[in-house]
């Protein structure tokens, strides 16, 4: 063995005499970093660099204005605050408040409508029958369409003289201010990233073993049963990941109702809107502070709906079981684990 490798005496298992070594060559550390390296700059130049610049440019204003002397000045003079303050008040204030509305009813509707659509579609999905393969083409389709194609496709279906009036028999203005702009972006979006959730929930359901619903069947479970005590338990990690991504998405939405509808239209406006209205104005001292808040909105939504409903979205729930399991059982005295290894060596032999 080299200088360069570190040795780790383990402890033994409970009644062996033979000591585990492990060993970790430094080597193996300086490759490992230097192959993650590329990845950790792409990641620092396009996610921690601009997160960086919009906290500096929330704290500037720039563009023409007139100083108190009535000179007219050109470029960016640091504001502190002021861009954070002035969001909350007045009319500017107002604005704020119903983006943020927008942008939570939005997330809460869209998500619960997709979850139970996804969840039924990924049900269908799954099932054995003649013309499986075409199903699940067809479902997955507007998923695979662009979204802002899709605004396209459902401003020609929503327009006045378009097919949803032609079903319906009314003559709905659907891109004016009101309900049925909220409806049709809703509506929108549910058809488009429906499909989304079901991809997920279907390849957790394909991790179900089929000797868990041939025992349920044998029990009697009726099929709502069966559904409610075994399909959602196992395939929870998958729905919760799922139903996080579709969160995090909609809390950004911007192409579907700004293409839909079109920009200032209050009934439609959310955060991700106003804050590109703004940088359209050159005011990007406010747009990036409509930006900062937006992403802070964001991570709060994230790490809430990770704590509280414990999605594992970084697969560690199993490794920290394992751990814990193995320092309980390494702390334990060595009578109680020799005790516990003579017990369970006499139930085995007993049955």
């Amino acid at each position: 063995m080299s200088a360069s490798d570190v040795v780790a005496t383990q402890r033994p298992p409970t009644g062996t005499g033979k000591v585990r070594k492990t060993t970790f060559n430094e080597g193996t550390g300086r490759l490992a970093a230097l192959l993650l390296s590329p990845t950790l700059i792409v990641l620092v130049l396009v996610v921690v660099y601009p997160i960086i610049s919009a906290l500096r440019e929330s704290l500037y204003t720039s563009g023409q204005r007139v100083d108190a002397d009535g000179f007219v000045i050109k470029g960016s003079e640091f504001v502190g605050l002021d861009n954070y303050t002035a969001i909350f008040s007045g009319e500017t204030g107002e604005r704020f408040w119903n983006a943020f509305y927008n942008t939570t009813f939005f997330t809460v509707t869209c998500v619960v409508l997709e979850t139970v659509l996804g969840v039924a579609m990924a049900l269908v999905m799954h099932k054995a029958f003649k013309g499986r393969a075409i199903v699940r083409a067809s479902i997955l389709v507007p998923w695979a369409i662009p979204t802002v194609v899709s605004a396209l496709l459902w401003k020609w279906i929503f327009q006045a003289d378009g097919a949803a009036n032609a079903l319906l028999g009314t003559q709905i203005l659907w891109s004016t201010e009101g309900w049925q702009s909220v409806a049709s972006v809703i509506v929108a979006d549910t058809w488009k990233t429906a499909p989304f959730i079901g991809l997920l929930v279907l390849a957790g359901l394909q991790t179900i073993p089929d000797e868990v619903y041939e025992a349920a069947k044998v029990d009697g479970a009726s099929p709502f049963q069966t559904f409610l005590k075994i399909t959602l338990p196992l395939v929870k990690p998958a729905l919760l990941v799922a139903v996080l991504f579709r969160i995090l998405d909609t809390l950004r939405i911007f192409d579907l109702p700004f293409v839909l509808v079109g920009p200032n239209k209050q009934s439609v406006e959310t955060l991700s809107i106003l804050a590109y209205l703004e940088a359209n104005q050159t005011r990007y001292g406010p747009a990036a502070a409509y930006a900062t808040l937006l992403f802070l909105y964001v991570a709060i939504v994230a790490f809430v709906f990770v704590k509280l409903l414990g999605a594992d979205v970084l697969g560690d729930a199993v490794q920290k079981k394992k751990t814990r399991k193995g320092k309980d059982r390494d702390s334990a005295p060595p009578g109680v684990a020799l005790g516990s290894a003579a017990g369970m060596s006499g139930v085995g032999s007993g049955v």
